[in-house]
């Protein structure tokens, strides 16, 4: 099962190496990986989308809250979460598919971001759900390259305390 992982971490010099080395050194995989400053000064935060059982992501967690540089881990698989990956893709056209791909990426709420005269390229945010149901639409018109973000997200509903503040 994937999990998606929420870590808030101090913005230090080998902070990133260290959380990947555990991964790596665990033997646990990585989907995605993001991360980005917070609105905390010297905090960021990283979201990870692993897979592994419960015991697995026990693990995981345990290991996460172990390093140095770790302020606060929260596994946000179980909760309500918003979350969402950025895709730009690239995409073959003839005469006759140029309004079919642009009809696509409108009913994706996508944007058009660069076009020429052999491909198209399609910006579409959402959550991962929505991005792999367009490249699965955009599949048979010959996606020619692909780049996707990694999923970022956030816990819902309840106000998030700063970690960094309470430790003051």
């Amino acid at each position: 099962m994937r999990h998606t992982i929420s870590l808030l971490v101090e913005n230090t010099f080998g902070a990133f190496d260290r959380i990947a080395t555990m991964f790596s050194a665990k033997g646990f995989n990585i989907h995605s990986i993001s991360i980005g400053e917070t609105e905390i000064q010297d905090i960021s935060r990283m979201t990870i989308v692993t897979s592994g059982d419960d015991q697995i992501i026990e693990q995981v967690v345990k290991q996460l809250n172990r390093l140095i540089d770790t302020v606060k881990v929260v596994d946000l698989t179980e909760q309500d979460r918003t979350e969402r990956e950025l895709a730009l893709i690239s995409v073959n056209y003839q005469k006759g598919s140029l309004e079919e791909i642009k009809n696509i990426s409108d009913i994706f709420r996508g944007k058009v971001v660069d076009i020429n005269n052999k491909s198209i390229t399609l910006e579409i945010t959402g959550p991962p759900a929505k991005i792999n149901a367009v490249v699965n639409v955009l599949m048979p018109y010959g996606i020619k390259e692909m780049a996707r973000s990694g999923t970022v997200a956030l816990r819902r509903g309840e106000q998030v305390r700063h970690p960094k503040k309470e430790m003051v």
